[in-house]
């Protein structure tokens, strides 16, 4: 069976290749780099789960393949959630600017700079939807709970990973393995139900 993950972010792709492995499915896993091009929405939803439903719902529409889309974002207690839904474009830089990941996560320490470390406190939230022709919708939610560190550390990951520590761990998720990660991170947890549900 083919099945298209509504993005163009490879590391999302391999993150996801790697849970369907694991979960031993047979299913031939496409980026939207495998298929036509088609005009792509802007983000809209004010929830991680509305904005992964509109991107599974347009591949969906312009591919005719059962499609996956996530959304997911860093949500820092001491922000009230922020940056959240806005967390890959909190910098104002536009997708594919250079260093956009460094300068989404300077802002956010910048932000939290006089917050005592002890109200340090976030969450990395991931929603999968899964879409089909006929119209079925799932919706996945996997947390990452843990807090912020004031440096970056580590070089593996992308995005906020290197300022995160997941409750339980002393490393960054930017130190972990791609499979320590993927045991505890928000992305993995949804992706392994929504694997389930496959």
């Amino acid at each position: 069976m083919n099945l298209l993950l509504a993005t163009r972010n490879k590391k999302k792709l391999i993150e996801l290749r790697r849970v369907m492995e694991a979960a031993a499915l047979s299913i031939d896993l496409l980026g939207l780099d495998d298929v036509d091009s088609y005009p792509e929405a802007p983000e809209t939803g004010l929830t991680f789960e509305d904005n992964a439903l509109l991107k599974a719902r347009e591949a969906v529409q312009y591919t005719g393949l059962p499609s996956i889309a996530d959304d997911s974002g860093l949500a820092v207690d001491a922000l009230n959630g922020m940056p959240g839904v806005f967390s890959a474009r909190w910098s104002g830089l536009p997708g594919g600017a250079p260093d956009r990941d460094g300068a989404n996560l300077r802002l956010v320490l910048a932000q939290v700079g006089d917050v005592p470390d002890e109200h340090l406190g976030a969450a990395f939230v991931c929603a999968a939807a899964l879409v089909y022709p006929d119209g079925r919708e799932q919706v996945f939610r996997g947390e990452m709970r843990g807090h912020l560190i004031r440096a970056p550390r580590g070089d593996g990951g992308f995005g906020y990973d290197p300022i995160f520590v997941a409750d339980g761990y002393t490393k960054t998720t930017a130190e972990l393995t791609p499979e320590e990660k993927d045991a505890i991170s928000h992305r993995g947890k949804a992706f392994r139900a929504l694997a389930t549900a496959l």
